[in-house]
């Protein structure tokens, strides 16, 4: 249920970013931290109830890559992001779902791992930091924040492959 909520409010964010208005700019910054605070939620939900199940552990890898990577795409069309960083987060999330879907047709199964934990707190805050109309002075700072989350999608991306083969 609640990786459904994330689904949903991809294309809410696509529209409030399409609208190129400060309004509607921090209205997106605040419908992606609250949906960034139920990825957390529904993994708690889940270990909390024991409610794990075959669709919840398909369903909430492929709400965190419509939540992040639609307004991801959407920003860097509108150039508000960085297109090398748009295609290394496509690209490594295209990859482990590949990699993934592999695995699951010999019976294998990859989790997250802590570093892909790390990795999607990184983009999601460097996400935010470029919904946000922020001044200038800030460009730095959002700069190195996307730094440090493309270096983790890079290495949580090559650390499931290391795994995988092990």
């Amino acid at each position: 249920m609640v990786s459904g909520i994330r689904i949903l409010l991809a294309p809410v964010l696509v529209v409030l970013i399409v609208a190129r208005d400060d309004a509607a700019s921090y209205l997106a910054g605040a419908v992606f931290a609250a949906g960034a605070a139920t990825d957390r939620l529904d993994g708690y939900l889940a270990r909390r109830f024991e409610s794990h199940t075959r669709t919840g552990a398909w369903l909430d890898p492929l709400a965190d890559k419509l939540f992040t990577l639609a307004p991801v795409v959407t920003l860097a069309l509108l150039d508000r992001f960085p297109v090398w960083a748009a295609i290394v987060f496509v690209l490594r999330e295209a990859a482990v779902s590949v990699l993934r879907a592999r695995l699951g047709t010999r019976g294998r199964s990859m989790p997250a791992s802590s570093l892909g934990k790390a990795k999607t707190a990184a983009q999601m805050l460097a996400i935010l930091l470029y919904l946000l109309p922020l001044d200038a002075a800030v460009d730095p700072y959002r700069l190195g924040v996307l730094v440090v989350a493309v270096a983790l999608t890079l290495w949580s991306g090559a650390d499931y492959f290391v795994k995988a083969r092990a």
